[in-house]
């Protein structure tokens, strides 16, 4: 079983200060690094990302905005506004503009949508991630429906269309994979949800994990674009943060009614993006950057499932099965998880997330991302390490 020692006490009790300021969210690296500077973070497996997908668009940055010095351009002159980078990335997913809403982050569009469009009653399952009831406006009433554990937290379908016809609410939240065990619908079971829940008059499907999911072993892309060709009352929200690697710059979008944009823009959201979060979606929105990126995603995802296999092996934790870029790992030892991550951060400076703050999770878990094959390794060795 994990134990600390008083200096790692002393230390922990200010890193729950930072998370404490933090909410139901973790302090990010560079938080903790200028209010602890004596802990080194070498490894952050807390925050999403696919590392390669960074490395690509940095070269990206690098050849076409800092050796050409456009990047000044970038920096100085305002960029483009929301209408005609909605326009831009209609071209890469083939969704008319008019259906497109672009963010200042996915989380400025979770905000937008709860707060225009829910109102009565809204059904969230849990455990996830936390600022889909957070955020609810006042006279909403939040309705969670609770995964079961026995079922590895995994949604059971039938159960769940069952709850939403009972409960018959204005508004659900579905979030494929999910966030934080990477619980995965597939495609077919998610049609049926949608089949029989026509009389919901808001779906928001957040996909913001979608690129990590996959249904066969060539891990094709999967797309929910055709599913909102067929039902109108879906809304899909994507981040752009954790599978491209770019969340330092605030990038995403919505795919929902014409309506609804036209309610959003008329309310505000006119410059909402920023220069290099458009110089990406441009980038994005290119062939010749998606094939680039389609090499890095496969290779990420093979790698990551390696990863969750070998976690599998470590006797003193129960993995669950995931189709995300992070698995949700279980103490089964005795141990607790906040110990499990102070120990991890300051005798490897592996920084990972616990989730003893998630609504609906009973037990002690963390969250861990996956990152590169070789820091993978070290995050492997250092868990390893901890519980011999």
């Amino acid at each position: 079983m994990i134990t600390l020692d008083k200096r790692e006490h002393d230390i922990a009790s200010k890193i729950w200060e930072l998370k404490k300021a933090s909410g139901t969210h973790s302090p990010s690296i560079f938080t903790i690094a200028q209010k602890i500077p004596e802990i080194d973070i070498r490894i952050d497996a807390c925050f999403l990302s696919n590392p390669y997908a960074t490395e690509l668009f940095m070269k990206h940055v690098e050849s076409e905005l800092i050796q050409t010095k456009k990047i000044r351009e970038v920096m100085e002159f305002y960029p483009s506004q929301n209408g005609v980078i909605a326009d831009v990335i209609s071209k890469g997913i083939n969704i008319s503009k008019e259906n497109i809403f672009v963010g200042n982050g996915a989380i400025e569009i979770i905000q937008a949508v709860l707060h225009n469009f829910v109102y009565k009653k809204l059904v969230v399952n849990i455990p996830t991630f936390s600022s889909y009831y957070e955020f609810a406006n006042g006279d909403t009433q939040v309705v969670f429906h609770a995964l079961k554990k026995e079922n590895n937290y995994l949604l059971d379908v039938e159960e769940y269309v069952k709850f939403i016809k009972n409960e018959k609410p204005q508004s659900v939240v579905i979030i494929n994979p999910n966030n934080p065990n990477g619980g995965y619908i597939d495609y077919n079971s998610l049609f049926y949800i949608l089949s029989e829940l026509k009389e919901v008059e808001n779906i928001i499907i957040d996909e913001s994990f979608i690129h990590f999911a996959f249904e066969n072993v060539e891990y094709i892309p999967i797309s929910y674009n055709k599913l909102f060709e067929q039902f109108s009352n879906i809304i899909l929200i994507k981040s752009m943060s954790k599978d491209f690697g770019i969340a330092g710059i605030r990038a995403g979008y919505a795919i929902m009614s014409k309506q609804k944009i036209a309610k959003l823009l008329k309310n505000g959201y006119l410059w909402n993006s920023n220069g290099l979060s458009e110089y990406f979606f441009r980038l994005y929105s290119t062939e010749s950057f998606k094939q680039k990126y389609e090499c890095v995603r496969k290779k990420y995802i093979k790698q990551t499932q390696d990863f969750f296999t070998r976690l599998s092996h470590i006797k003193q934790i129960k993995t669950y099965k995931s189709k995300a870029n992070f698995a949700l790992i279980e103490l089964t030892d005795g141990s607790k998880c906040t110990d499990f991550v102070i120990k991890m951060l300051l005798q490897y400076g592996i920084y990972t997330r616990t989730c003893n703050d998630k609504m609906g999770l009973s037990g002690e878990f963390v969250r861990i991302a996956s990152r590169t094959e070789q820091e993978n390794k070290i995050i492997l060795k250092s868990m390893q390490d901890i519980f011999n």
